[in-house]
């Protein structure tokens, strides 16, 4: 699967990038990562948190793949809003969902201040604006649903608005508790503690058989062999190479990164901002005062038109900050890419178990919060693998119904 086309923006932000050896030897453990990418750094920081001796493999490079066109916004908020998880699978679960996710944002922010490298994670707040003069009677009664919850928000009207941005919108919620990151540098920094407390890491290292039994897991990269009492599978979307998910969509996503800005100050607070329409635009700063901007999603053109085609749209998403944003007008697009994006039809990403792969878990963060879901998945696979009992993670369940009710009672412990 090509994941990845275009010049992607950001892995000259690292240098030198860390290297790791490719497998050489054979070897025993508790848990067997495959992938090295967001997820696979994720739980391997938090399994060797807790002790478990860990081993990561990736056929390519750590961070290499979907986490390198990642564009690094982390919200408690998701592309499926409270109200609609609440009408679709009933208020206990949609609740549920988004206080793991607001969780998931502390966790995020926590964990971060406690690596060795810079992740470039710094807390933000979100704009997300209404597209439409129809859709503000939405944001309306997601406000109203937020605030019956508990979670940190503002309700801004076109006034507010013109207060404090350059362009002028119907109506915004202004959510608080977010996050940017630069998610390359987040990858690297996360496997980086990991190797430092005992996880073994190892690039140019493929899968290539898989034999299960009762008591674990052999892995076969070829000339050598990894025992594993458990396997966690963090391949992203290659994932669907290995087994199709009913409930997995895959599209081409659109990014780009600007020349510097030298004064953001009409830009109120440096927030995060995304909007109503689907698809829908969004887009942040970096700390070196660039913009990132991305969006337009759709169906994968031919492999060999995407390039032209990510150049072509990181034209249009330039002209968008231009609209919001009269003063920039001299910015440029220096780094645009395509990449695979997934997501889930009912808005759920997917985690744990499946029938035909005994001793093994699947993270699969589908969505366009999927950085966060992946911090959920690390925290909740690293309770299970260490004993405790996680009956929420049910609701992740990749064997879900396609036709969730939400009236239909669950029990979540």
């Amino acid at each position: 699967m090509i994941l990845n086309s275009g010049k992607l923006g950001w892995p000259h932000t690292l240098n030198p990038v860390p290297e790791y050896p490719a497998l050489d030897r054979d070897l025993n453990c508790d848990v067997l990562v495959v992938g090295g990418g967001m997820s696979g750094a994720m739980l391997s920081h938090e399994l060797t948190s807790r002790n478990l001796n860990t081993v990561v493999i990736d056929k390519g490079k750590i961070g290499g793949g979907s986490s390198s066109a990642n564009t690094g916004l982390l919200q408690f908020s998701n592309d499926k809003t409270l109200t609609s998880m609440i009408h679709t699978f009933g208020e206990e679960i949609g609740v549920a969902f988004y206080k793991l996710c607001e969780q998931a944002m502390h966790k995020l922010i926590e964990t971060s201040g406690r690596l060795y490298s810079n992740p470039q994670l710094i807390p933000r707040s979100s704009l997300y604006f209404a597209s439409h003069e129809g859709d503000v009677p939405m944001l309306q009664e997601e406000f109203e649903t937020f605030k019956k919850y508990g979670f940190n928000v503002d309700y801004w009207d076109q006034a507010k608005i013109e207060r404090h941005m350059p362009f002028s919108k119907p109506a915004a919620l202004y959510t608080h508790g977010d996050a940017e990151v630069n998610p390359f540098r987040m990858v690297h920094a996360l496997v980086e503690a990991a190797a430092r407390h005992g996880a073994r890491v190892f690039e140019h290292t493929e899968a290539v058989h898989f034999e299960y039994d009762e008591d674990g897991v052999t892995c076969y990269t070829g000339a050598h062999k990894i025992r594993a009492k458990t396997v966690v599978f963090t391949m992203g979307y290659e994932t669907q190479e290995m087994k199709r998910d009913r409930n997995a969509v895959l599209k081409v996503s659109y990014a780009m990164l600007t020349s510097p800005v030298e004064d953001l100050s009409d830009w109120h607070e440096r927030c995060m901002i995304w909007e109503t329409a689907r698809p829908y635009l969004y887009m942040r700063t970096t700390p070196d005062n660039r913009i990132v901007v991305g969006g337009l999603d759709e169906h994968p053109p031919e492999p060999d038109q995407r390039e032209a085609r990510a150049l072509h749209k990181s034209e249009i998403l330039l002209g968008e900050v231009k609209k919001l944003f009269p003063r920039y007008q001299s910015l440029t697009a220096e780094y645009a890419w395509a990449s695979i994006f997934g997501s889930t039809h009912d808005g759920m990403p997917m985690i744990g178990t499946h029938p035909d792969y005994p001793n093994s878990y699947f993270i699969e963060a589908y969505g366009g919060n999927g950085t966060v879901y992946c911090m959920i998945a690390a925290d909740m696979l690293g309770d299970v693998l260490t004993g405790k009992e996680r009956p929420d993670m049910e609701m992740f369940s990749l064997q879900r119904t396609s036709k969730p009710s939400p009236h239909k009672p669950v029990t979540m412990g």
